[in-house]
């Protein structure tokens, strides 16, 4: 058996958390590799809506593991308040999930330097959701960090503080910063969370492969959001892209099955940094407002804009994605006409590239037009009639482009809201 990847072909908040519960119930193991609580995977189940930020969303399937991997940093205060929101909905978090001897932890002086910093930037702001998740990577890399399975030690109180006098030195460079210390419910989380069951993720997973599992990683953020592929310096700070898996779950490259690209029909994206199709006009707010673009960790409003063939074709190449989820199609019917950017103009040449540096590059995108369907997809769908000739043009299109198959286009939030295609 392999490892299938699904993850986020833009800059996140793609739908990534639908398409995996509607695909959980074909796996055994559904596991987070990278990212923290600054994701927002959105499910909607007939016990209501519930937003994941740490654990993987085939939580809501009761025969299926879930597997919080090393290459994840956790706030024990978000974990617990999760496992304590998803038991009001009837489902026990803690029967089902695992996670990571050697996933890192977020202290509150984590968050205190992720706010400290970010104030500091001013006009740069990279567009922080301030949860420390940042420096707490820093930490890692820098042999300096807390992890999952030092919460039994005996010296961990001790480390804890260590750690948080350097931070708080650190933090003497900002100067005065207003910070709401949480240390107390910090601990109290960690008493908590030390009910769950832990695992060494690298053997726990290699185990499940030869024992013929079938595995799902799921993604957090996007491609775009890369670390190294991103649009640096306005990106996360792990691997988001399909290699960060065998480094976030400790699998062989070789184990890497079938990779799912989510993309929406559109773009959109939350905080700073460039973005090469971003709409300023009624169409941008028309994007924004019927697809109801706001955080769904944050609640900041998105950016919109149209969907950026280079830029698709750019997250395709280096995650080696075999097929493609579209979401949001259906904010898509109403509109007359639909654009796409299918080509950069860099420095007065023409280009499918990405630029380098899209801060400082003069670049502009060329766009492309297609005959809106102006048809209730949803509706077709239930009434059993054929797709709008609009619609299977536009998707034929994406798919010569992309060479890459489109077989699942969600058309509204719910589980069941897709439009299974069948492809060659």
């Amino acid at each position: 058996m392999a490892v299938d990847v699904l993850i986020g072909l833009q800059w996140g908040d793609e739908g990534k958390g639908k398409v995996v519960d509607y695909l959980a119930g074909r796996y055994d193991i559904i596991c987070r590799f990278q990212g923290g609580p600054n994701a927002g995977h959105t499910i909607y189940t007939v016990k209501g809506k519930f937003v994941l930020h740490t654990i993987p969303s085939g939580i809501f399937r009761s025969n299926t593991q879930n597997v919080i991997g090393n290459g994840v940093v956790i706030d024990p205060i978000t974990l617990k308040k999760e496992i304590l929101g998803l038991k009001e909905m009837g489902v026990d978090a803690t029967a089902n999930l695992l996670v990571s001897k050697k996933a890192h932890l977020i202290l509150p002086s984590h968050r205190y330097l992720d706010v400290a910093s970010e104030i500091s930037k001013g006009k740069k702001k990279i567009g922080s959701t301030l949860r420390g998740i940042g420096p707490t990577y820093m930490d890692k890399t820098g042999r300096n960090g807390l992890r999952f399975g030092d919460i039994n030690s005996a010296e961990f109180k001790k480390k804890y503080q260590e750690l948080k006098n350097k931070h708080l030195q650190l933090g003497e460079m900002y100067g005065d910063v207003p910070f709401e210390w949480n240390d107390e419910e910090w601990f109290e989380s960690i008493e908590f969370l030390k009910s769950l069951e832990t695992v060494s993720c690298e053997y726990y997973l290699n185990k499940a492969l030869k024992a013929g599992k079938t595995i799902l990683a799921e993604g957090a953020q996007g491609v775009m959001l890369d670390i190294d592929f991103g649009t640096y310096p306005y990106v996360t700070s792990s691997n988001t892209i399909t290699a960060g898996i065998c480094t976030g779950l400790g699998v062989a490259p070789t184990q890497i099955g079938e990779v799912i690209g989510i993309s929406k029909a559109y773009c959109t994206r939350v905080g700073g940094g460039p973005f090469p199709t971003e709409l300023f006009d009624d169409n941008g707010k028309k994007l924004q407002d019927l697809g109801h673009e706001f955080g769904a960790t944050t609640g900041r409003p998105r950016r919109c804009g149209w969907l950026d063939l280079v830029q698709l074709k750019y997250s395709v190449m280096i995650n080696g994605v075999t097929q493609i989820a579209l979401t949001k199609s259906d904010i898509m019917d109403h509109f007359e006409e639909i654009t796409i950017a299918d080509e950069y103009e860099v420095n007065g040449y023409k280009t499918q590239e990405l630029p380098f540096d899209l801060c400082d590059e003069n670049y502009k995108v060329s766009l492309k037009s297609f005959k809106g369907w102006n048809t209730d997809l949803s509706a077709i769908k239930k009434e059993g009639k054929a797709l709008p000739q609009e619609f299977e043009t536009y998707v034929a299109f994406l798919e010569s482009s992309l060479e890459v198959s489109i077989p699942m286009i969600s058309i509204g939030p719910g589980r069941d809201e897709l439009i299974l295609r069948q492809t060659s």
